[in-house]
């Protein structure tokens, strides 16, 4: 009975030493709920080279997108908290949760770490040169002076 105590004590002990790998062992994923192109796509590709080259290990960017972000973001909720799904969004992942509260997709809060902000992207508005607009005041007044007229 001790010599077979023993040896489920060592294989035990060989499993646990055997699934105690460095982390990454394998690819990680880092999901992006827009387009490739896109400004995420774009960013969420860059910080991939910089992550693989620290990590030793790939870092392979997937696009799942539609709704906003919210499937890409549902299937890193889905995925094993194992560190090998990471999802790169916007604040749209916020605002999903509160637009769609009374349907529960997630909670941004208890369902999800944030790990790093990794950018600012600020929205502006441009113009041809040669409009005769040079600021928001001036689209609103051609927009009221002359209504269907002006898209924006």
């Amino acid at each position: 009975m001790t010599g077979r105590f023993l040896l489920a004590c060592i294989a035990a002990l060989a499993g646990a030493a055997a699934s105690a790998q460095d982390y990454p062992a394998k690819p990680v994923r880092l999901v992006v709920g827009f387009a490739a192109g896109g400004p995420t796509d774009v960013i969420a590709r860059v910080i991939a080279q910089d992550m693989a080259m620290s990590l030793g290990q790939g870092v392979v960017v997937e696009n799942r997108t539609g709704a906003n972000a919210l499937i890409a973001t549902q299937e890193v909720k889905r995925a094993a908290p194992d560190g090998y799904t990471i999802l790169m969004t916007t604040l749209s992942h916020n605002v999903n949760a509160i637009l769609l509260a009374d349907q529960k997709p997630y909670d941004p809060i208890r369902d999800f770490a944030p790990i790093s902000l990794v950018s600012f992207l600020p929205l502006v508005m441009v113009t041809r040169a040669d409009a005769p607009f040079n600021s928001v005041q001036d689209v609103v007044q051609a927009a009221k002076a002359k209504p269907g007229e002006v898209s924006y």
